[in-house]
């Protein structure tokens, strides 16, 4: 399974395959690893890496102890995040969100611009993949609210169609 992730405010790429674990940063930094993995208790678990032991627990949302050192931590599932802004049907007002973080690139549309639907709207570079946002419907942009060059977090919102 591959997933999105952000620790501690640092952007990677995680592969967990059977055993195998593969960690790619942004920087192109990599760190392939055996692994497993025991729960200990409710939020806590033991892990084996490469043959160092770590005890992990879960703080709270977002936040893990490993070894006592504690680490903020977002992981995003690519699919599910496509799989719930499609779930919403397109009806009504439909606001655009970034499906992960990123930096926006380009802004294709205007408020009061007319779109089809799947028309490009907003495109959104993460980890070196640009992601292009499409209209859910045929309708009116109301607002853009982002621009080039933004900064923007998972679920933020970057337009309304309407």
């Amino acid at each position: 399974m591959k997933y999105e992730a952000i620790i501690d405010g640092k952007p990677a790429r995680l592969e967990l395959s059977g055993a195998r674990a593969s960690y790619l940063r942004e920087t192109g930094e990599s760190l392939d690893l055996e692994y497993s993995i025991a729960a200990t208790g409710v939020g806590q678990w033991s892990v084996l890496a490469n043959g160092r032991s770590f005890a992990a627990q879960l703080l709270s949302s977002g936040e893990v102890s490993v070894n006592g050192r504690v680490i903020r931590v977002e992981i995003f599932d690519p699919r599910s995040m496509r799989g719930r802004r499609n779930a919403t049907g397109s009806e009504g007002r439909q606001t655009i969100v970034a499906p992960m973080p990123g930096r926006v690139i380009r802004v294709l549309i205007e408020a009061g611009q007319e779109v089809e639907e799947g028309q490009g709207l907003i495109v959104v570079e993460a980890m070196k993949m640009q992601n292009e946002m499409k209209s859910p419907k045929a309708g009116r942009v109301v607002e853009v609210k982002t621009a080039a060059g933004a900064t923007v977090a998972a679920g933020d919102i970057l337009a309304v169609i309407e």
